[in-house]
Order: structure tokens, then sequence, then C-alpha cells
């Protein structure tokens, strides 16, 4: 084992031999790391009690679904480095991450994280190159320097309580290569959690959104962060994101056409143009 660094990665997982392995690999420059599962059925645990024999410094916890912001503050409150690090089971660090991060965690007391880019594969390209990358996200938060925003049931984040700079160096490799009809049914389990977020914070339909969001996620995706250097797996991409952007918009206005259909049941015949009118 390399000498390690003072850093807890920290893991949430179901069900994940297919993927953990290469990801726990890539962790081995880290002082500690914490694995939840949250009941695994396959080869999961099998896995990684073979890494806890080769020497890595796992510390397992089993622990029932808390939901996305809660299982990841549960695995947060066990690290115990210094800095902690949010990697997903299906993520692995890159050469260069690796290569910066002992700069990264000398960083001025004043910086309490660093937001980290991602790169995806894409199925008939393969990873997306370093000038291809995700919106970059808070990945990397000094230990009692953040927590969880536990209302959010997707896309959950670290708040910090402190100055965040972006890493110029390195990226998370994310591979999950999911085909469409398997990704579709992600996109929509997403966009429900999402929309149900939003309407139960009492928000109402957003129409404007629902119109001009799903092509701007789009031109976002495909020509800011350059998928359009990937051919058509990059548009493929780019036009998932859309299809997300528009599921969650359409799904907040039927959720809350529905409060106002169920409250009073239109005669039979009537056109219902209660929606309209929200």
């Amino acid at each position: 084992m390399p000498d390690r660094l003072p850093l807890s990665a920290f893991i949430i997982c179901q069900n994940e031999e297919a993927y953990l392995g290469r990801c726990i690999e890539s962790l081995d420059l880290c002082a500690e790391i914490v694995i939840v599962d949250s009941g695994s059925t396959d080869g999961t645990l099998a896995l990684i009690e073979t890494f806890i024999e080769r020497g890595f410094p796992i510390r397992l916890f089993r622990e029932s679904w808390r939901g996305y912001a809660g299982q990841k503050q549960f695995a947060l409150e066990q690290c115990r480095e210094p800095w902690c690090l949010n990697i997903d089971a299906d993520e692995r660090l890159d050469d260069a991450l690796r290569k910066a991060l002992p700069t990264l965690l000398e960083a001025p007391a004043s910086v309490v994280g660093w937001k980290v880019a991602r790169r995806p594969y894409l199925i008939g390209y393969g990873f997306t190159p370093q000038r291809v990358r995700e919106r970059k996200n808070l990945r990397l938060i000094r230990n009692g320097r953040g927590r969880y925003d536990l209302a959010q049931r997707v896309h959950e984040g670290i708040v910090p309580d402190g100055e965040v700079s972006p890493s110029e160096k390195g990226s998370l490799l994310h591979f999950r290569p999911l085909p469409m009809d398997e990704q579709i049914l992600k996109e929509n389990k997403y966009s429900s959690l999402k929309a149900d977020q939003i309407v139960e914070a009492g928000r109402g339909p957003r129409k404007l959104k629902m119109v001009f969001n799903p092509p701007l996620y789009f031109l976002r995706l495909y020509l800011r962060n350059g998928l359009w250097r990937c051919g058509f797996p990059g548009f493929i991409e780019a036009m998932t994101g859309a299809v997300y952007s528009f599921l969650t918009e359409s799904k907040i206005y039927q959720r809350n056409a529905l409060k106002v259909a169920r409250a009073s049941e239109p005669a039979e015949g009537a056109a219902d143009t209660r929606s309209d009118a929200q």
C-alpha cells in the first residue's frame, strides 16, 4: 500500500458487486474507507471482505435505507479523518485526481471543501475527455464543516459552512453503462423523487420551466459542457438530460392538477379546465 492520506472516503451501496471493486481499488491512498450497505443480496459484502483481508482500511456498516441524503449523512458521520470524500460505488478516481489529492488536502484553513468534476462513460464512446465534464460538485469536505440537507430526496449534496473552491485537476470517472431502456427507468425514478420534493414544499406548477428547461438543459450539456465532442453518444447523453428535465416539470404540473381534480370530481362529459387555470 502507498503512504496514506488523512482522508476518509465514504460510500453507500446496495448490490454493487459489479462496480464497487474498481472504486475501492482507486482509494488505496485513503487512511480510511467507510462503506454503508443497506441490505445487499448479491456478492457485495463478500467482495468487501476480500478487500479487508488485503489490508484496505475499510470500516463496514449495515444500515437500513434512510433515503439518499440520510444514508450519506450517516456515512459522513462515521468518518474519522480530517478530510472526507464522497464517492459513489460506480465511481473511481482518475490518475490526475489521485496526484492532486495531497495538494488539495493541504489547502489553507479558509477552504473547507473542494468541488470535483465527474466524467461519465458513454456507451459507444468511452469516458468523456478532460475537456468534457459534468458540472463540478462538492465532494471533498473537511470533517465537521458540512452536512447533507435531509430534505433533498435526490441529487443530494453537502452543505458547507465555509469557502469551497473548484479543483482544477482531476475527475471522478463514472462507469455504469445503462442502455436506454434501463436509463429511462432511472430518469423516471429520479424525476419522481425531485417532483415530489418540490410539490411537498408547496410549490405549484412551473409552466415556463416545463417549456424552456428541457431545451436549455440539452444546450447546456451539449454545447457548454462540450458533449458535442463525443459524437452521437454525447448527443444521446444530452437528450437524456433534457428528458429528465421534462419529466420533472410535467410531474410537478400533473401532481398539482390532480390535487384539484381529486377535491372535486368533474361531471361526466365536462371539460377539465381547472389544471389550465393553475
